[in-house]
């Protein structure tokens, strides 16, 4: 059966299955969001394994300078393994380990959510741009607009029940504009803009989904027993049944929204 091993270690699993199917993507979006441009000075914030990191590095050249921050250490590792030639720092959004006026762009995906204090980040974000200076920090729009995980999130309703259900609905928490744009003002972010983009999630067959889903550290990991896992997997079938192409593959949209600024 096409499942994940879930004794694995969760940064490998994170790089090797949710990386291709949702994040790979996101990497050229973010960076254009961003204007980042060949010799730009760029910081990634909760870089995962790299996927935005490597995308950021791509457009920045030999030129450029590009380091990737997260407080995970295994994450980094399997990101250092990647591309040794990048910066890895490992530190947390609400304490940058940078200069003041240190960057011509900070980019973050999928890790905004997440934050201890999304307010303090972003003010740590701007303090480490120079003057002119753009980020773009990429959270997932609402569960709702993601039709084959909003299915998937209503199945672990009636399965297991709301607390089950809640916790992968986890990385979707910011997915609204006028939240985000809050943040912001918090953080007092000069001229904020919210702009939503198209993505997709794709998977070689819906086990892959759910024992990906069933793996991830920060949302069902640990939460769901094999028998529930057996009894997921099983209805999963018929629940997402509507997002399988012929050959068994999943796909269905999932957008985002970016959020954006330039420092004066």
């Amino acid at each position: 059966m096409d499942t994940v091993n879930t004794a694995r270690d969760p940064a490998e699993i994170y790089d090797e299955f949710f990386v291709p199917a949702l994040f790979e993507q996101w990497g050229p979006v973010v960076a254009a969001v961003a204007g980042v441009q060949p010799g730009d000075r760029v910081l990634d914030v909760a870089c995962g394994t790299g996927a935005l990191t490597l995308a950021v590095a791509e457009i920045a050249g030999g030129e450029g300078r590009v380091a990737g921050l997260d407080a995970n250490p295994a994450m980094l590792a399997v990101a250092r393994r990647k591309a040794p030639g990048i910066e890895w720092l490992e530190g947390t959004a609400e304490a940058l380990p940078l200069p003041d006026e240190s960057v011509d762009a900070v980019v973050s995906q999928f890790g905004f959510m997440f934050f201890d204090d999304p307010a303090g980040a972003l003010r740590e974000m701007m303090r480490v741009l120079r003057p002119g200076g753009r980020l773009a920090v990429a959270v997932c729009d609402a569960v709702d607009n993601s039709p084959g995980y909003s299915a998937f999130a209503a199945l672990l309703d009636r399965l297991f029940g709301p607390s089950v259900g809640d916790a992968f609905r986890a990385p979707f928490a910011l997915g609204d504009e006028g939240r985000l744009l809050e943040i912001a003002k918090a953080a007092d972010l000069p001229a904020p803009e919210v702009v939503r983009k198209n993505g997709a999630v794709r998977f070689s067959s819906v086990a892959a989904l759910v024992s990906t889903e069933r793996a991830c550290v920060w949302t069902l990991g640990g939460v769901l027993d094999d028998s529930q896992f057996e009894v997921l997997l099983r209805e999963a079938e018929t629940a997402l049944r509507p997002f399988a192409a012929r050959d068994g593959a999943v796909r269905f949209d999932m957008p985002a929204l970016i959020l954006a600024a330039r420092k004066p």
